[in-house]
């Protein structure tokens, strides 16, 4: 299991615009460094990160091994209704992790 740390709103007005701020911890190995031994390590990225809102897709990314590590995110959308804002990093070596964050939209 990743670490996250995700800084979103709890709660909005309608029609507002929220940012989601994000970061997980994760080496990004680029898989151009050599280690110790003189060989190159494999490569570790973060591939995708998507952010659904009650289910449609209001942001994705493509990473690439240029990505430091520890990658932070920052996206902007808008408040139309209560729901959850689902996060979900995808990357090498079958690495995925979702987390799931409610937001309440008041008038």
């Amino acid at each position: 299991m990743a670490r996250t740390l995700i800084n979103a709103p709890s709660t909005a007005q309608r029609g507002e615009v929220i940012e989601i701020r994000t970061t997980i911890a994760h080496p990004m190995e680029t898989g151009f460094r050599p280690g110790s031994d003189g060989r190159t390590l494999p490569r570790d990225i973060i591939r995708r990160v998507s952010c659904r809102y009650n289910g449609e897709l209001v942001f994705s990314a493509e990473l690439f091994s240029a990505v430091a590590a520890n990658p932070y995110l920052a996206f902007h959308t808008v408040a139309t209704e209560s729901g959850t804002l689902v996060l979900r990093w995808e990357g090498d070596k079958g690495f995925s992790h979702t987390e799931t964050i409610s937001l309440r939209v008041n008038g």
